[in-house]
């Protein structure tokens, strides 16, 4: 058996090459840092360029600015991050979207319905794909795609395409867990329940009352920090989760769990 005050966490990634998207901002630049921190080599993909370029500078990595909803230029993210770093041993597909005009399915509209589609669930579909050419030429790597606690509880606040999507990535990341899991490569859905990100409180700051609706279900009291949902992705892409996949990964803060919540 290991000596395990001798193991030192700092190195469980290291020699791992880790492709984030949505990684200039929010839990993809958390996650960049923890992923760093423990050894990784990072490679950032973003839309946004000044954004993404300072994230790389951040983790001493590599940023390639991509469109997720393109499959060309998701197939160049994971093909630049082999050819620069030598491999593709963690995909966190990440990128996500949720716009005001997704909202109740009576008032969003088809154009807006799309839009989230394409940016939320086609986009994990084309990363995992991406990731997968390399992965399973490799026979091992471990795919992070972010869902959400929408994907296994209904909000009474509606964003019908954002929850739709993110269920969509959990029963897909799912299959491909089981698909996969033989040849080497592990594949789970992280669920985070709300999460105090730039997105969250742009948000919210325009509806307070909202915010409150949300706040009130969660037991721990508060929303989740980025760096805490770092960690759980830092543990789905270690082989300390070895033996975890087509997980439904719930960091949530008890929000799945719980009937009410006293105030």
């Amino acid at each position: 058996m290991a000596d395990l005050t001798r193991i030192d966490l700092t190195q469980r990634l290291a020699g791992r090459v880790a492709v984030i998207t949505g990684g200039a901002s929010g839990i993809g630049l958390a996650t960049a840092k923890r992923l760093a921190a423990e050894g990784a080599k990072v490679v950032i993909g973003d839309l946004d360029a000044a954004a993404g370029e300072a994230a790389a500078s951040v983790v001493d990595g590599l940023f390639v600015q991509v469109d997720v909803t393109d499959q060309e230029q998701v197939d160049h993210l994971f093909d630049e991050a082999a050819r620069v770093y030598g491999s593709v041993d963690v995909a966190f597909n990440n990128a996500g979207i949720s716009p005001p005009d997704d909202d109740s399915i009576e008032t969003t509209e088809l154009p807006a319905w799309q839009k989230v589609q394409d940016v939320n669930l086609k986009s994990v579909y084309l990363c995992s794909r991406a990731a997968l050419r390399h992965m399973v030429a490799q026979g091992r790597g471990s795919i992070i795609n972010t869902a959400s606690f929408v994907a296994v509880l209904g909000s009474a606040t509606s964003q019908i395409s954002y929850t739709a999507s993110k269920g969509g990535v959990l029963a897909m990341s799912r299959e491909l867990g089981v698909q996969f899991a033989r040849q080497g490569i592990r594949v789970n859905a992280l669920c985070p329940g709300p999460v105090n990100t730039p997105l969250l409180q742009e948000l919210f700051a325009k509806d307070p009352e909202r915010a409150q609706r949300r706040l009130v279900h969660v037991p721990v009291g508060r929303f989740a920090e980025p760096e805490e949902l770092a960690a759980a992705v830092a543990f789905l892409a270690s082989d300390d989760a070895s033996f975890i996949t087509g997980s439904t990964f719930l960091v949530d803060g008890g929000i799945s769990s719980a009937y009410v919540t006293p105030l």
